[in-house]
């Protein structure tokens, strides 16, 4: 893989790569970012965006690296953090989210869990995120945003973090058809019947080799199993 002198890197969720949730996603999208296998599928034309980052949710959004570091300390501060989470299983309901169709939480109190989960994880990668450029901040601003939303851009480089953190899995593109994505969450609901809830098991850094290459997964980051362990 041919990486740029200043890639971005990704803290995200990604299901267990021997989990039917990561082929079943993987293959919806059309692309693998573990192993580069990219297929046709025949939602292929409204899953561009979320194809080039990935079967994820986000929970660092992409940044370059701070001055001075390296990858290899973005991996130890993200392994360290991995390992203090514990695993679980939370189920899931598609959802339109504004023109687009993602995977949410189906009980309300795990959108807490996960907002609590993405905000410890931000803490503990600050150090190595460099952040953007007073001037791309500003240029960040556009309307809609909420007072809070531009408070946590300037602070953070980012505006949905925190208490505007939403957990979620993208499954389509911004689609002007609410019939199109009507179909979407009919076809997911039928999918998770059989996948189930989805597990928690880990996270994983992401890397864009270069401006507007697919994301691909770099490093797998699995959660702490304390729990899995019979005395």
């Amino acid at each position: 893989m041919r990486v740029a002198d200043k890639p971005r890197v990704a803290l995200y969720y990604a299901p267990p790569a021997t989990s039917a949730w990561w082929r079943e996603g993987c293959d919806w999208l059309g692309r693998d970012p573990e192993n580069g296998r990219e297929t046709a599928t025949p939602v292929h034309a409204v899953t561009h965006a979320p194809r080039r980052y990935g079967w994820h949710a986000t929970l660092i959004a992409p940044f370059h690296l701070a001055p001075g570091v390296e990858p290899a300390d973005v991996l130890a501060c993200a392994r360290a953090w991995a390992a203090s989470v514990p695993r679980f299983e939370m189920p899931v309901q598609p959802a339109e989210m504004g023109r687009f169709v993602a995977l949410r939480p189906a009980v309300a109190g795990d959108d807490d869990t996960l907002r609590t989960l993405a905000a410890d994880a931000l803490q503990a990668l600050r150090a190595v995120r460099a952040m953007p450029s007073r001037e791309s901040i500003e240029r960040r601003i556009v309307d809609g945003m909420s007072a809070r939303q531009i408070e946590l851009l300037r602070e953070w480089g980012y505006p949905y973090v925190f208490d505007e953190y939403r957990f979620h899995m993208t499954l389509s593109d911004s689609l002007d058809d609410a019939n199109a994505r009507a179909s979407i969450v009919s076809e997911w609901m039928r999918r998770i019947e059989t996948l189930g809830p989805l597990p928690m098991h880990g996270a994983a850094l992401f890397i864009e080799p270069e401006p507007g290459a697919p994301f691909t997964l770099w490093q797998r980051l699995p959660f702490n199993n304390a729990q899995d362990v019979v005395a």
